[in-house]
């Protein structure tokens, strides 16, 4: 079954089919309410020509709200969308309170989540932002852009409340609470208007000191009606303020993304934009008031009175309808939908004519160029030859500082930068649980457990810890998450074993699969029930834990002599360090190669002995792999065996932690491949938080290492594999040792060069490939 066949739509309305022609939308901006708490007198909503937001509701109503989560999911269904992206907006969508965000949050992903990926977004001026109002948005993953203008003084110039006091205190007290690790991962952004009164460094200091994932510098609304302030005898003015923060910005190592100089950077190498200020991209916008009208983008508000409106609103007219309206077609046009004298420029493909809204002029309507057309012109002039790259995506509060990621990129890595690594993950297990948190509720074994880890959390927080760390809750989390059928009754078995592992008397219901109970990090009673049997009762006390099921009773100790239906998690000792080989957790299968079932105690005895050896030869030969490998390293999987002679290994992005193994000929062998899947760990780590590569960019790559073209991410994870394979073979000796290194290390060489010469790198990425060329570089 498809994805989109598991809508439900009004019994009593037909299902639409996508309107012939029409190009979908995928974005869209929901105004919860119609008010706002500050009275900023550079607001488009408020302060310009368009003064509709009167006759709105100061809220959206929940029907409302709910027909137009059935319409995004309908548009979505008909077009086989990937993902849309919907704003929470306003007035101010604080204003609406926790309760009033959970529950349009809950509606929203309860009709657009069984259909396509929905991402939710919310702009905000964080004024009212509150610990409870984070909750709610980690809870829900609602991602928050705070609109700030730089420090007090720049901030207050329009940023104030109606009876003129500051905002600046109030928001920068929000910021910090988005700075929490509990909540870092909501915090999307700053979006700052730019004044030319505003001095730009120092703009650009009070942003970056919040420690944004990336900063939007928007220029203020106007038109050729009403054309933005210009000092006398200055022609770009916007331009050089930008100009400004272009230089410092390149001085410091591009610390943050900035949307619109990135994508100006981007659409000079032929790449896209992430802006519709900029680029030739489609504006596959659409604005639901909060009485459920469609508008037209809402920064057209600035031209004229109506300039948004379309005349069509959720209750009568599908999406399709709104994406037919011809003003909203217009934008989805490119180069044709721009004035001749745009169409004719040597920088179009760059400008894109500028923000839609910034062409308006009586008489000639949109079809001029941009008001800001000289300043964007030098803007993008001045720009020439910087090195071109495209924009990351989720830099930031949730990433790596630029030393981790160096020390990295670098090929070794030492054990702190993986530490690191491994905290992340852990942060992205808890967020994956608090997302799940709602559905638990919806599941009484699920609720109990989800009670059981929270209360552990306080007073066992290291047996948390130990099993969040394992890799395969994330995998279950994961598929959770993105699987509606996935079994979040798991949860009470991921508190079960936590409350073993802490020896803290609790008893709840677990579940039962197929005559098996699972508990992470701690292994799989097998108990015979009846075909219908899907929950046992689990009593955990200082020695271990009972277990009672259709009138049974299994009394397991951990630590002492087991039942044989207890196959126990194989706990090993092996190169000085504890780890599991792991052959009994149901969601170790999530490698492309099959997995053993559960080994024998003699081929036990002899992976652990193989084992054991090859990370002794990673510890003395490896040259500074070790560290990582040590910090990261919490489980072996083994994979079946085959007679191909192939050495077969692999790990996977969503089992952290763990690599997977076939039998290796011996224990050199066994090094490399543990070495080689770790890097990939690492990388798949890295790329949790922080975009190197453009993921739009479908280009592929041919590497000698493969016979097929290559992704970018794909070739990323090759070279920084075969970088460390190739010091593996270099601190080896004899010829067949020499043979090998020269191999990866020409491997390693091409696959740079093609990297950086592709223009598919973000800042951050560029950074990264060429830290692993000056490591390449520096061998003799």
């Amino acid at each position: 079954m498809s994805r989109a066949s598991v809508l439900r739509s009004d019994p009593a309305e037909p299902r639409r089919e996508p309107a012939a022609g029409v190009s979908p939308l995928s974005q869209y901006v929901l105004k919860l309410t119609s008010r706002c708490d500050l009275a900023c007198d550079h607001c488009y909503v408020y302060q310009h020509p368009d003064q509709s937001w009167r006759r709105q509701p100061r809220v959206m109503a929940t029907a409302t709200l709910r027909a137009a989560a059935r319409r995004v999911a309908e548009h979505a269904a008909a077009h086989r969308l990937d993902t849309v992206r919907v704003v929470l907006h306003g007035g101010e969508p604080l204003l609406a309170g926790a309760a009033g965000l959970a529950a349009a949050a809950t509606e929203l992903r309860g009709h657009i989540d069984p259909v396509t990926r929905l991402d939710l977004r919310m702009q905000t001026n964080g004024v009212l932002l509150t610990p409870e109002i984070c909750d709610v948005l980690v809870a829900h993953d609602v991602k928050v852009g705070v609109s700030l203008d730089g420090d007090v003084a720049a901030n207050d110039r329009h940023r104030r409340h109606a009876n003129g006091a500051s905002s600046h205190a109030a928001v920068r007290r929000a910021l910090a609470l988005l700075r929490r690790p509990a909540y870092r991962a909501s915090y999307a952004g700053i979006l700052c208007t730019i004044d030319l009164d505003n001095d730009p460094v120092r703009v650009y200091e009070a942003l970056l000191a919040e420690q944004p994932p990336h900063i939007d510098f928007l220029l203020p609304h106007a038109n050729w009606e009403r054309p933005p302030p210009r000092p006398d005898g200055v022609a770009t003015p916007y331009a050089d303020w930008l100009l400004a923060v272009h230089r410092r910005w390149l001085a410091d190592g591009r610390p943050v993304p900035i949307r619109l100089l990135e994508s100006l950077l981007s659409t000079a190498s032929g790449g896209t934009s992430r802006t519709e200020a900029v680029g030739l991209g489609f504006a596959d916008l659409v604005v639901i008031e909060t009485d459920g009208s469609f508008e037209q983008v809402d920064s057209l508000k600035s031209a004229y009175d109506g300039a948004a409106a379309t005349g069509l609103d959720v209750f009568r007219h599908g999406v399709d309808d709104a994406a037919a309206h011809p003003m909203i077609a217009i934008r989805q046009s490119g180069l044709t939908g721009l004035s001749a004298t745009c169409r004719d420029c040597e920088v179009v493909r760059q400008c894109g004519g500028g923000l839609f809204a910034h062409r308006y002029r009586a008489g000639t309507g949109f079809d001029n160029p941009s008001v800001y057309c000289a300043d964007l012109k030098e803007l993008i002039s001045a720009m020439a030859g910087t090195p071109a790259y495209v924009p990351a995506r989720r830099q930031g509060a949730d990433s790596l500082s630029r030393e981790v990621l160096d020390d990295l990129a670098g090929g070794r890595g030492g054990e702190g930068s993986a530490r690191q690594l491994a905290s992340v993950h852990v942060a992205m297990v808890r967020a994956l649980l608090v997302a799940l948190s709602p559905r638990a509720g919806d599941d009484p074994v699920a609720a109990g457990g989800w009670q059981l880890l929270v209360d552990l959390d306080v007073t066992a927080p290291d047996a948390v810890r130990a099993v969040l760390e394992h890799p395969f809750v994330r995998r279950w989390a994961q598929r959770c998450r993105d699987t509606a059928t996935e079994d979040v009754s798991y949860l009470a078995c991921v508190a079960a074993a936590a409350a073993i592992r802490a020896g803290v008397d609790a008893e709840l219901d677990v579940p039962v699969h197929d005559g098996a109970l699972h508990l992470p990090t701690l292994g799989t009673l097998t108990v015979a029930v009846a075909a219908d049997t899907r929950t046992a009762r689990l009593a955990v006390h200082d020695a271990g834990f009972d277990v009672r099921v259709d009138g049974l009773h299994h009394r397991v100790r951990v630590d002492a002599a087991a039942p044989a239906h207890w196959l126990p998690a194989r706990r090993v000792r092996a190169g000085g360090r504890d780890l599991l080989v792991e052959d009994t957790d149901p969601y170790r299968d999530c490698y492309d190669l099959p997995v053993a079932a559960r080994l024998a105690a003699a081929d036990a005895v002899r992976w652990t002995g193989q084992l054991d050896r090859a990370l002794r030869r990673v510890d003395t030969e490896t040259d500074g792999y070790s560290p990582g490998l040590r910090a990261l390293l919490r489980a072996v999987v083994p994979l079946r065996p085959d007679d191909s002679g192939v050495q077969r290994s692999a790990a996977a992005g969503a089992a952290f932690g763990a690599v997977a193994m076939a039998p290796a000929p011996d224990d050199a062998a066994l090094a490399v491949l543990l070495v080689h899947e770790v890097q990939h760990l690492k990388l798949d780590a890295v790329l949790d938080v922080c975009d190197l590569f453009d993921r739009h960019d479908d280009r592929r790559l041919t590497v000698p290492w493969r016979t097929d073209p290559r992704p970018v991410e794909g070739v990323l994870h090759g070279t920084y594999a075969h970088l460390a394979v190739a010091d593996v073979w270099r601190h080896r000796s004899g010829p067949a040792a020499a043979a090998a290194f020269r191999r990866y290390r020409d491997w390693t060489d091409g696959a740079l060069d093609a990297l950086l010469g592709l223009g598919a790198l973000t800042t951050a990425g560029d950074r990264f490939v060429r830290r692993m060329r000056d490591t390449l570089d520096s061998w003799p």
